[in-house]
């Protein structure tokens, strides 16, 4: 069939299609994340269903999931076979409820970005009334209030 698409890529070819660089590529197989056959000449060569891996794999990084996560979730796809829709799904999920935390704190931050400075844990001066004496410092760094922690 005239412009079928090859059933093994090189790293180039890989890189190429995927926007990423080879360098990334051979990163990822080194975490464990795609793997690659050699050819007679010792080249890499990628099965062609590598490319959807590593979409996820940029999805994934693009949501701040870190890579050990996308990783363990990429276990789960099998081995034996290309993925199905049906097998995307359910590593969707296994991501489902991380990624809405991770919602909620944005929406948090976003709501709260007006007073972050003055909430009491990172700045002495202006919020006397919520962290009188520094108070929040005995909680440890950061913004302690906008992470959650309610004032004393």
């Amino acid at each position: 069939m005239v412009g079928a698409l090859p059933e093994w890529l090189t790293v180039g070819e890989l890189a190429a299609r995927s926007d990423i660089a080879a360098s990334a590529l051979r990163f990822y197989e080194g975490r464990g994340l795609i793997a690659a056959e050699r050819s007679p000449g010792n080249q890499r060569r990628f099965h062609r269903s590598t490319l959807r891996r590593v979409a996820v794999i940029r999805a994934g990084q693009a949501v701040g999931l870190p890579l050990r996560v996308i990783g363990e979730a990429l276990e789960t796809l099998p081995s034996g076979r290309t993925p199905t829709a049906k097998d995307w799904a359910r590593l969707g999920e296994t991501w489902r409820v991380d990624l809405q935390a991770r919602i909620d704190e944005l929406a948090k931050l976003r709501d709260d970005l007006t007073s972050c400075i003055g909430c009491g844990c990172l700045s002495v001066e202006t919020c006397a009334l919520l962290n009188a004496d520094d108070r929040a410092a005995d909680r440890g760094p950061g913004a302690q209030y906008l992470l959650g922690n309610a004032p004393p």
